[in-house]
């Protein structure tokens, strides 16, 4: 196997850093490092050399992974032009702690502010992130001899981030890494924004990937430049202006965020809202989530597998939409993952029909105009890789008398083309927005900062219709995972990363 079945000619699977493509399943050890640039030359020249894993098929698995991002202080210090930093992002420049509106967006006040952040502030921003990978018992041997290899061009910002071992299930004990979109590799869709009526997973090149048109059929705005600033031809050449070197080309934009979770907390209080009944625990947690702690959704699959167990394929998981429950009598219309990914189209849902289309595009069906409330999710879609932290706690422990927090948590890492279309926009008008769907005094019921929103509304709230009943409502939801830490990088192209060493 090459790597290469079903992939388009025209993508470099050698110049694309192996996050992209891949989880590191297999390597289920990791170690994230967070650096700052003590001496610009010799970190240039371990930049320039360093030993990237690529998005190529190995014949065989990996024993060992690295991976590399840059932010924009980390561009500064490497002494990079000015003018290619201008060319990327305003959200990358800035940075995802450096504008007061920001944090409020991402609902990084109150106990997420970011001034009580261990990390990813004012003087403590990394410049430079390394991902690093192992097979079992293969991490401790390459963490000691990458931090040997940086030591004189990079100084620690914090102890590594070692991972807990690879998990099907998130810190609170549900399956997770289940709904993720189908990237494609192969470029069939089209080149050009069409409407699509019904909710698809597969998702533009360009939605995740620098310099390949994304789902508006557009190039994303990243640093272009004249072919004299690269007369060895170190960069690939622009796609849609082959008279330019592209700097962004297979490069992505990289989201991680330090997520604390309080699993004692969160099943001693889904405990007392459910009197201390474990049927009813586990369903008010499940409607919550969205998502029963097997995987399972609470809306009925599409395409049902032979079993829900436990070992029921991720994609078996995934085939659903929200279509067959528009009240959210079945899964709560702020449940984590409705939020987290709406699955719906550019237009309401219902029948192909010219008249159909018509009712719905006009404004003509109440349905229609409610489910209009949401964006469509293509535009917004996320590719997550992120790890766990900490040690497991299961539910007996976390309710156990005298249980308190641990540092348990989530390293959560995205990938997008566009910081402020997806990442923001998902994180702000959809998770910590009181307004999704129309709702209002309820954020997301795991992520929520709890905090009054500018009206002085409340937004601990949590509501689940009921198919004859009145609405049931949860008050007073305490904040259950706090930020603490974050940043935005560049995960660039390999031959960027050895340009922007070098330039």
């Amino acid at each position: 196997m090459s790597g290469r079945e079903g992939f388009d000619a025209r993508v470099d699977l050698g110049d694309i850093q192996g996050l992209v493509r891949f989880g590191f399943k297999h390597q289920t050890e990791a170690a994230f490092l967070l650096l700052q640039v003590k001496d610009v030359r010799a970190a240039r020249a371990w930049l320039s050399s360093a030993d990237v894993t690529s998005a190529i098929t190995c014949k065989q698995t990996p024993r060992t992974v690295l991976q590399i991002a840059l932010t924009s202080a980390g561009l500064r210090a490497l002494d990079v032009p000015v003018d290619i930093i201008d060319g990327f992002s305003e959200e990358f420049i800035e940075g995802m702690a450096g504008d007061d509106n920001r944090a409020r967006r991402l609902g990084d006040v109150g106990a997420n502010d970011r001034k009580k952040w261990d990390w990813g502030n004012a003087e403590r921003t990394p410049h430079v992130a390394l991902f690093l990978y192992a097979l079992p018992g293969e991490l401790e041997e390459f963490r000691r001899a990458i931090e040997q290899q940086i030591e004189p061009g990079f100084a620690l910002l914090s102890p590594p981030f070692v991972t807990s071992a690879v998990d099907e299930n998130e810190p609170f004990g549900f399956r997770d890494g289940i709904s993720q979109p189908t990237l494609d590799w192969g470029r069939k869709r089209a080149a050009h924004d069409e409407t699509r009526l019904h909710y698809d997973n597969l998702s533009c090149l360009g939605e995740y990937l620098l310099g390949y048109p994304n789902e508006y059929g557009r190039y994303t705005p990243r640093p272009l430049l004249s072919l004299s600033r690269d007369p060895e031809n170190r960069l690939p050449r622009a796609e849609e202006c082959p008279d330019y070197a592209d700097l962004g080309r297979n490069g992505s934009y990289l989201v991680f965020r330090q997520l604390h979770q309080d699993i004692a907390l969160f099943w001693k209080t889904v405990d007392r809202y459910a009197g201390g009944k474990p049927a009813d625990r586990d369903m008010l947690a499940a409607a919550m989530v969205g998502r029963t702690r097997t995987g399972e959704p609470l809306v009925p699959l599409l395409t049902p597998p032979d079993s829900v167990a436990p070992s029921a394929a991720a994609e078996d998981l995934n085939t659903f939409n929200f279509d067959s429950d528009p009240r959210g009598t079945r899964c709560p219309l702020g449940a984590h993952i409705r939020r987290a990914n709406p699955r719906n189209a550019d237009f309401p849902a219902g029948t192909n029909s010219i008249v159909s289309k018509l009712i719905r595009t006009l404004g003509f069906d109440s349905q229609a105009r409610q489910d209009d409330l949401v964006a469509s999710t293509r535009f917004h879609r996320l590719l997550r890789r992120g790890r766990e932290y900490g040690p497991a706690v299961s539910i007996e422990q976390a309710l156990a008398p005298g249980a308190t927090s641990t540092p348990t948590g989530l390293h959560f890492i995205c990938l997008n083309a566009s910081i402020l279309r997806q990442f923001e926009f998902v994180q702000g008008a959809w998770l910590m927005s009181t307004k999704f769907n129309g709702m209002r005094d309820e954020s997301d019921p795991l992520l929520g900062n709890r905090v009054r929103d500018f009206a002085g509304n409340p937004t601990d709230r949590f509501l689940m219709a009921q198919p004859d009943d009145p609405t049931c409502v949860l008050a007073g939801l305490p904040q259950f995972i706090t930020v603490r830490g974050g940043a935005y990088f560049f995960l660039p192209g390999i031959r960027a990363l050895r340009y922007l060493a070098t330039c």
